[in-house]
């Protein structure tokens, strides 16, 4: 039977599935290429109208941060603060095209002046009279004040988590954190003592004191205080903001745990570098093991955070399962 075939051969077949594919890599590298080439021309564009603004807030801001990384920053209770801070500046870029696009022809707020005037007040006594609390808290307050006077209410609220999470990065008052890190020091050292001893280890405790063989080790702010604490916290939400759940009960309940999760985290820290100075000896636990326990710390946290999120994960979808049952049979 002469003439064109009604369906296509195989070797057709392999054209167009060929054809297809190629027509798919076009379609994804043009979208990634709008996406960044859409993406760089928005910050290209702005950088005319927030050049001023960048330029005013480093010859304010620089000199506090000089102060902070040649300072409490270079301590161990506050290392988490340029952490803290990059993580911020990371968010509010991640943020930026959303806020020029929610703010775009909105009207702007006159209420920023007046949060401008509460910013520079608070830098002018923190500064003047070194209290850090108000320095780097007029950050927040200034960059607030910016966002309403040039962008408005709209861009407020996109930026509102970046601008909660910098309040991480500020060191709190010697007496508050005094106050509130002894009876969380206590609990660590309460813990430690009891998982140890339960595990047949020579301990005794008096205060937060630990006494493990003939060494003898105090819990320190470092191991199991309020700024550690904070850290953690800062750690699990930042975690939230980004994975954005859709599931309420997810997200609620894993924000209430995340303070249990931090104290286990403490614990683990503290049982860390107790055995390291029983095992190896005071030298070798405080010296460069102490620095490392600070990453045991950090990511044994991440990784209660994990995975108290994939169980969470999975009762979410036990529910919805449960949920849809009654739907089905009415069906």
């Amino acid at each position: 039977m002469g003439g064109q075939l009604p369906f296509p051969a195989v070797n057709d077949y392999k054209y167009y599935e060929h054809e297809i594919s190629y027509a798919g890599r076009c379609l994804m590298n043009n979208s990634v290429m709008a996406y960044f080439t859409n993406r760089v021309p928005t910050l290209k564009a702005a950088m005319p109208e927030w050049w001023p603004i960048l330029l005013g807030m480093l010859a304010l801001y620089v000199p506090t941060l000089y102060d902070l990384f040649n300072g409490l920053w270079a301590t161990e209770e506050q290392v988490h603060g340029p952490i803290i801070l990059a993580l911020s500046i990371w968010l509010m870029h991640r943020l930026w095209p959303r806020m020029i696009e929610k703010s775009a022809g909105k009207s702007t707020s006159a209420t920023g002046w007046a949060v401008f005037a509460i910013a520079l007040v608070f830098y002018i006594i923190g500064r003047s009279q070194q209290i850090i609390l108000f320095e780097m808290g007029s950050l927040i307050w200034m960059l607030a004040a910016i966002l309403l006077l040039k962008r408005g209410i709209s861009a407020l609220r996109v930026m509102w988590f970046p601008l909660f999470f910098m309040l991480f990065m500020i060191p709190l008052p010697g007496t508050v954190v005094i106050v509130l890190t002894m009876p969380m020091k206590m609990a660590v050292s309460y813990v430690t003592e009891n998982i140890l001893y339960w595990a047949n280890y020579p301990i005794a405790r008096n205060g937060v004191t630990l006494q493990i063989g003939q060494y003898q080790l105090l819990v320190a702010d470092a191991c199991a205080g309020l700024q550690t604490l904070l850290t953690l916290e800062s750690l699990g939400l930042f975690y939230l903001n980004v994975v954005r759940h859709t599931s309420v009960f997810r997200n609620v309940a894993l924000a209430i745990l995340i303070v249990p999760i931090s104290f286990t985290a403490n614990v683990i820290r503290v049982i860390t570098l107790t055995l390291v100075t029983y095992y190896f000896g005071d030298e070798v636990g405080q010296g460069f093991l102490h620095q490392f326990a600070g990453i045991v710390l950090f990511l044994s946290a991440l990784l209660l955070i994990l995975s108290v999120d994939t169980l969470l994960q999975f009762i979410v979808k036990i529910r919805t399962a449960k949920l849809e049952r009654p739907a089905v049979k009415n069906l």
